[in-house]
């Protein structure tokens, strides 16, 4: 096994291939004041980076001395400082608007991104705006974490020449090794938002390679200690529930905490959750062989979760989702109350990285036994049955990474629950290598999965592949497989099993912009997939696709998928070594995004599924236009229009034969969206969608062995169906403190299902509005308390604490405990 790592490391070293900027900054006595101006003593000597390059749309090319940047950069025993001076030549035109936070609009912004391991794998990093908004996130080499939050200070100023950056990040913030001598990762950039121009400190090539592979490097740091990082966010909140006539008040209370273990791991645990305010799911009628995946509102779950994230085998809506068990009744019983979700009793993750690039992560979750209540019509006596146990999550990752962009991951996840019900088990183990020229990715995974229930169920799943990542030219190729009992459901997610799959790539690319175009993407791609036991041709498919964006930064593109051979669709039928032939089709794409720096602009796509089968089609038509009235005030608008005529699917099994409906379905889903923001602390947003779909069954069939149908006109159930959910949010928030928020958030929410299709429109909102409505007016009120700033309430001595720096931007004084 050590020769075998010996040999990765060794492939995966680093070259010099790559050119880095260095820069050295200096230690200060007396830090600045975080107020957008650089003014302060603390500057005057600084080191300056400076020469940034742009990055696009003209990838290498020198910035112009009118888009002058330059950042100062100091530190002391609390942190790092940046100050930022970006040149302008119309500074009244500069691009300000206001979003909240971890959001960015129609702006000017520079960003910073640190990597304290200097190692080009994961830095963090911090983007503020032209208006003052934070941003912040983590970022590897395959894309960003923006769930991460940090407590840091920044301010902004515009002047006669430019705007001013002023950023202070506390080392308590930071990741970085314990050494003496510390040498960082470091990047910078700026967009000018009126060109849409991205200017880099450290050039990064988009001929070859990852975007955090051409970090530069910063030196100086010397015996600086990291704080205790130990921080506490309580919070209290109310609710007042209104359900058909019934009002119920409630108050909560908990706590969130963080410790950091050493100067690499940190422990987060929830104690006592509240997620009521967490966003309403977009629920739709599912009429498909799989459940619908919901994103994770829950911000304990979403933020910090790049190691979880390897493998997909950690879906997090799992913990505290739906009971895994089912109610039983017996003669003339009817369940009275019947969990749709299970609480939450608490949570932790403790989630680091060495500086020998381990990465180590492991989650754990305790989840409530919960019940259902059942009722005997007759007798009107009402028992309990469990339908979910005390029940236990797990999650350990180990993620070693080396060279410039390589690793190799093991994933566990395990699901423990009392008693006789299930229990569940999947590993992971992944490989993923860039070669020393930045040109060629490969890689190589296998999963397996256990299952415990009243008979033991073990899956498995494998992929292979390997991509051109450099040049005009990109290609990839790549072959997958799962057994049919593959099965990581329990706390992750599958839908499609039983299958080999092989796939073929080419991409083509502008690297500079040609002609009218800053960019052009054109991108082939085939698809062969087949049922593994028993053998069966499924699918083979071709797409095209393709994006342009035009200098005046209009993007539109289109393409076309054909499916010659049509399908044997191995899912529909809901049972195992069944399939139902579908017919192939052809399927044209349209689509366009305006320009965002415009007042209005919108995004519009036309998506056509054409069958060989008569009158059978599938049409999807979005609309989604947006209009800024000022910096503050914005409206969003969504409309989505999705049509099947003579679509077929599975819809009962009955003496021993698999029924198949032809329906048509109607789907409209509008929303609308508008924010208000008073200042980068304040907002007000107000959210609401509507969803309706309607299904009307013609005829029905019987399904061969040979996936072909027979028509069955015995079969009468009805099947017709319209459901609709209206939701509506009104939000108040406001930052009044670094880490700390007050949320005021009102609530409506109607949904309604009907055994019946065609209805009017006015007979649809009428049964709509008829059915109980949800109304909740809640307040939710978190602190954010560090361990250095309570020890400095009690009279500690603690010189190297941030928090004896109060800022005080009205006298533009630096108030010291």
């Amino acid at each position: 096994m050590s020769l075998f790592i010996g040999v990765l490391i060794g492939y995966g070293q680093e070259t010099d291939t790559i050119p880095r900027k260095h820069i050295t900054t200096t230690r200060i006595a007396n830090p600045p004041v975080i107020d957008g101006k650089l003014d302060d003593a603390a500057w005057v000597n600084a080191p300056i980076a400076t020469n940034f390059i742009e990055r696009k749309p003209v990838n290498g090319l020198l910035a112009p001395d009118s888009l002058k940047t330059e950042v100062k950069i100091v530190y002391d025993n609390l942190g790092i400082y940046f100050g930022a001076f970006m040149r302008d030549p119309e500074p009244d035109k500069i691009q300000r608007e206001l979003t909240e936070r971890d959001n960015i609009g129609n702006d000017d912004f520079f960003f910073i991104l640190l990597n304290g391991y200097n190692d080009h794998q994961l830095s963090l990093e911090f983007i503020v705006t032209a208006a003052g908004v934070q941003w912040d996130s983590k970022i590897t080499n395959s894309g960003e974490d923006d769930s991460w939050n940090a407590v840091w200070y920044s301010d902004v100023s515009i002047n006669n020449d430019g705007w001013v950056a002023e950023v202070f990040i506390p080392y308590s913030q930071l990741r970085f090794p314990k050494k003496e001598v510390q040498t960082w990762g470091l990047n910078m950039e700026r967009e000018f938002r009126r060109d849409r121009r991205r200017l880099s400190w450290s050039h990064i090539d988009n001929t070859k390679g990852g975007f955090l592979l051409y970090d530069g490097v910063l030196h100086g740091i010397e015996n600086v200690e990291t704080p205790t990082r130990l921080s506490f966010q309580p919070y209290v909140s109310t609710y007042v529930a209104d359900y058909d006539g019934q009002s119920e008040v409630t108050v909560n209370g908990g706590l969130d905490l963080k410790y950091g273990i050493n100067d690499a791991f940190t422990l987060d645990m929830i104690l006592i959750p509240d997620f009521g305010q967490a966003k309403f799911d977009d629920k739709v009628l599912n009429l498909s062989a799989f459940e619908v995946q919901y994103d994770e509102q829950r911000q304990f779950f979403t933020e910090g979760t790049e190691l979880f994230s390897k493998g997909n085998l950690f879906y997090s809506r799992r913990v505290g989702g739906s009971p895994s068990g089912y109610v039983t009744l017996g003669e003339d019983e009817e369940v009275i109350e019947d969990p749709s979700s299970v609480d939450l009793i608490n949570a932790m993750k403790v989630s680091g990285r060495t500086d020998k690039g381990l990465g180590i992560g492991v989650f754990n979750a305790v989840t409530e036994k919960t019940k259902a209540i059942i009722e005997n019509t007759l007798t009107g006596e009402r028992r309990e049955e469990v339908v979910e146990p005390l029940a236990n999550y797990n999650v350990l990752v180990l993620d070693q990474r080396f060279g410039n962009n390589n690793s190799v991951s093991f994933v566990n996840t395990n699901v423990t629950r009392n008693g006789g019900f299930r229990d569940a088990n999947a590993t992971g183990a992944y490989l993923s290598l860039t070669n020393k020229k930045n040109t060629l990715s490969y890689w190589a995974q296998g999963e397996g999965s256990w299952v415990w229930d009243e008979d033991t169920k073990i899956g498995a799943e494998s992929s292979l592949g390997v991509s051109k990542i450099n040049g005009k030219h990109r290609a990839t190729l790549e072959m997958s497989m799962r057994t049919k009992d593959y099965d990581i459901n329990d706390l992750g997610y599958s839908s499609t099993t039983n299958y080999v799959n092989y796939y073929g790539y080419y991409g083509y690319r502008y690297l500079q912009p040609k002609g009218k175009l800053n960019n052009l993407f054109l991108n082939f791609n085939l698809n062969y997939e087949r049922r593994l036991d028993p053998d069966l041709y499924s699918n083979f498919s071709f797409n095209f696709n393709s994006s342009f964006t035009t200098k005046e930064f209009v993007t539109f593109g289109g393409g076309f998928e054909i499916t010659p051979f049509g399908t044997n669709d191995i899912y529909e039928p809901r049972i195992d070594g069944r399939h139902l032939d579908e017919p192939s089709y052809y399927n044209p794409w349209v689509w366009i995004s305006t320009d965002y720096r415009k007042k209005f602009a919108m995004d519009a796509t036309f998506d056509w599924y054409i069958y060989d089968a008569k009158n059978r089609n599938n049409i999807s038509v979005y609309f989604t236009p947006r209009y800024r009235f000022s910096d503050k005030w914005k409206l969003y608008f969504e409309n989505n229009y999705y049509i099947n005529t003579n679509d077929r699917g599975y819809v009962n099994y009955v003496n021993d034969n698999i029924e198949i409906g032809e329906r048509n379905q109607f789907t409209v889903e509008t929303s609308l969206e508008s924010q208000y923001i008073f200042n980068n602390t304040m907002s007000l947003n107000l959210a609401f969608r509507h969803y309706y779909s309607e299904v009307d069954y013609g005829r029905f069939f019987t399904l061969n062995i040979d996936g072909s149908v027979l028509q069955d006109g015995a079969y009468d159930v009805n099947h017709d169906g319209t459901y609709n959910s209206w939701n509506i949010d009104l939000s108040y928030s406001w930052w009044f403190a670094p880490g700390s928020q007050l949320t005021f958030l009102y609530r409506n929410s109607i949904e309604s299902y009907e055994e019946l299709a065609g209805q009017s429109l006015s007979g649809n909102f009428d049964t709509l509005f008829n059915q109980p409505q949800s109304n909740t007016f809640s307040v939710r009120v978190s602190y954010f308390l560090d361990y250095n700033r309570i020890k400095n309430w009690f009279g500690s001595n603690n010189s190297q604490s941030f928090y004896h720096q109060e800022r005080n931007k009205k006298t533009g004084k630096t108030v010291r405990s």
